[in-house]
């Protein structure tokens, strides 16, 4: 990644970046990529004391004071609909949003709103936190959106009919059906924004050693163990997002999955038009927000009976 920020310095000179998760981990090196590369990082968290310490130290690795932190519970709706409005208050355009943040559930549980944790924070939080910070994102020049997803989407599919796995809940299809959700996202949005200079992409930032799924403190010695024979370092499972969200390579691409930097084919499903436009109008119903954004040139790629039903 050395080499990627080296080659990158001063390209995100005036960049205002938000990256989610970020007070440790994947996010807080994303930030510290971006902060060396010239850009303002925004950085949330739900620990005060953690983000505050992973300011210092984006600013001491930069060299200037660069970096700034949202304390916010993702899993809340209210949280972030006064997140966006803080961000709002505080910046008058965002140039790139990295929605990182998430979580693995060995237990189900519910957020305040209600709702199944991983779904409410792995995927109703990206939706939401972009819904609410797109005319932030429209106000700068080719502003780009990056999600986090994984390579676990490919093994799962949409549970329409028990979205919230409460009659069967496992932790692998709850984190499968998230990630899936992720990119079903990804994709709607790179179609719905096609007449716009926002890209959106997402990424499988490989099998990384991070504190994801290390919350439950009976299995935290076997992650620890498997992270440490078989996962690469968080640094390097920014590359791919800190590529995505500077490179000029990517300038005009939108609606992409990648993986080390590369394009690659997601599942099948992802791609199904029908189970995005279900979900997408699931999330709008399940956050109260009515999205009416849509372009002309989003409504050609809609097969006639979903065209219809706008």
């Amino acid at each position: 990644m050395d080499e990627l920020i080296e080659e990158a310095r001063g390209l995100m000179d005036g960049k205002v970046c938000l990256i989610t998760g970020a007070s440790r981990g994947i996010g807080l090196h994303i930030a510290l990529g971006l902060a060396s590369m010239g850009a303002f990082v925004v950085l949330t968290g739900h620990n005060q004391v953690r983000g505050e310490n992973a300011c210092r130290h984006v600013d001491a690795f930069a060299l200037r004071d660069c970096a700034d932190f949202i304390l916010v519970d993702l899993s809340s709706q209210e949280q972030i609909h006064r997140f966006a409005e803080t961000v709002k208050q505080k910046y008058d355009h965002l140039d790139v949003l990295v929605n990182n943040a998430g979580g693995f559930f060995l237990k189900r549980e519910e957020s305040l709103d209600g709702i199944e944790m991983t779904f409410a924070l792995n995927h109703l939080n990206y939706f939401m936190t972009t819904m609410l910070l797109m005319d932030s994102l429209l106000r700068s020049e080719s502003p780009r959106i990056v999600n986090v997803a994984s390579e676990s989407h490919r093994s799962e599919t949409m549970h329409f009919t028990d979205l919230q796995l409460m009659d069967d809940y496992n932790a692998m299809r709850a984190y499968g059906q998230s990630k899936l959700a992720n990119l079903l996202f990804t994709y709607e949005l790179s179609r719905r924004l096609l007449d716009t200079d926002v890209t959106v992409n997402a990424l499988h930032p490989g099998f990384v050693n991070t504190y994801l799924g290390k919350q439950d403190k009976l299995v935290r010695p076997f992650m620890n163990m498997i992270h440490f024979l078989f996962a690469k370092s968080a640094k390097a499972g920014a590359e791919t997002p800190i590529y995505l969200a500077s490179s000029p390579d990517v300038t005009d691409i939108t609606g992409q999955y990648f993986i080390d930097k590369k394009p690659t084919q997601s599942s099948y499903e992802s791609h199904d038009l029908e189970e995005a436009f279900r979900l997408w109008k699931v999330s709008e119903e399940l956050c109260n927000l009515e999205v009416a954004r849509f372009r002309p040139g989003y409504l050609k790629q809609l097969p006639t009976h979903l065209n219809k039903s706008w």
